[in-house]
């Protein structure tokens, strides 16, 4: 496979995806060192991370063309340039499979629309390795990537979640994970969860529970990168289901904390069963004091 010192193929190369270990650099598959070892030129979310990979192989680093999350439309252009020339690039992010809540997809659409090769080289994922590790059902799951963190965005997002019968992944960063533990369940009802932490490392940490039971036991600082898994049960409609906090608290809550009124309106009649207008109504005379 190795194409260094070879001539150019003619016509577009070829794009590498290839998924990188996201902690124990022995998950690193023979097949993506392999072309990590043959391609002319690596496009690396972090340039310095790429080179650490390249130690760990004993092999010397093609070129390397910065491809950060910032960043990443301004820099397709360059890679692409490459790809009609004939070379072999390989994508690779910091850790974990590209494109996954990690820049790369605007490189491969543009590879595509170039007609250059496009292969995957699959490997390592954070995201199915916790669901993996969850034991709740993979048949069908939806992955989330990082909530929105607060306002309307947040609200929508957790709404539309609470209405999708199907497991949920989701990233969080260690000190944000309590209250999206804490957010999880007052959106979706107190599930069963598992909160993965620093998959493959050395402090690796699984915990499975109630969402409740998790976010008491996560009070202290939790520190490094989190995936969670959210059990699918309970997803449907909860109309029926009493309310957790009382109708004139919540409003009043989410409007201290800056959400459009008719977000807060959609998702509360949605969640509680009630009429949009009748809880627009009460946001109303809320603002009015009334």
């Amino acid at each position: 496979m190795s194409e260094r010192g070879e001539r150019r193929a003619a016509g577009p190369g070829t794009l590498y995806v290839v998924a990188t270990p996201i902690g124990n650099l022995g998950d690193l598959s023979p097949r993506a060192a392999e072309v990590l070892r043959g391609v002319r030129a690596v496009a690396a979310e972090d340039t310095r991370r790429t080179l650490k990979l390249f130690a760990h192989l004993g092999a010397p680093a093609p070129a390397l063309v910065s491809l950060p999350a910032f960043d990443e439309r301004g820099r397709v252009a360059t890679i692409v340039e490459r790809l009609l020339a004939g070379e072999s690039v390989a994508l690779c992010t910091d850790a974990g499979t590209p494109g996954v809540s990690d820049p790369g997809a605007a490189l491969v659409a543009a590879a595509w629309a170039a007609g250059a090769r496009v292969v995957p080289v699959p490997g390592p994922s954070a995201a199915l390795a916790a669901l993996a590790a969850s034991g709740f059902p993979a048949d069908r799951f939806l992955f989330a990537g990082f909530l929105p963190r607060k306002g309307a965005g947040r609200a929508e997002a957790l709404g539309l979640l609470a209405a999708t019968p199907a497991t949920l992944v989701l990233y969080e960063a260690g000190n944000r994970t309590r209250e999206t533990l804490a957010d999880l369940g007052a959106a979706l009802g107190d599930r069963e969860a598992l909160v993965a932490r620093e998959l493959t490392k050395l402090h690796e940490e699984l915990l499975r529970g109630r969402l409740s039971a998790l976010a008491a036991r996560l009070e202290g600082e939790v520190r490094g990168e989190v995936t969670l898994v959210v059990s699918g049960e309970g997803a449907a409609p909860r109309a029926s289901a009493a309310p957790e906090i009382p109708l004139e608290e919540e409003l009043a809550r989410r409007l201290a904390a800056g959400e459009a009124p008719s977000a807060i309106a959609r998702e509360v009649a949605r969640a509680r069963g009630l009429k949009r207008a009748d809880v627009y109504s009460a946001l109303e005379r809320l603002k009015k004091g009334g």
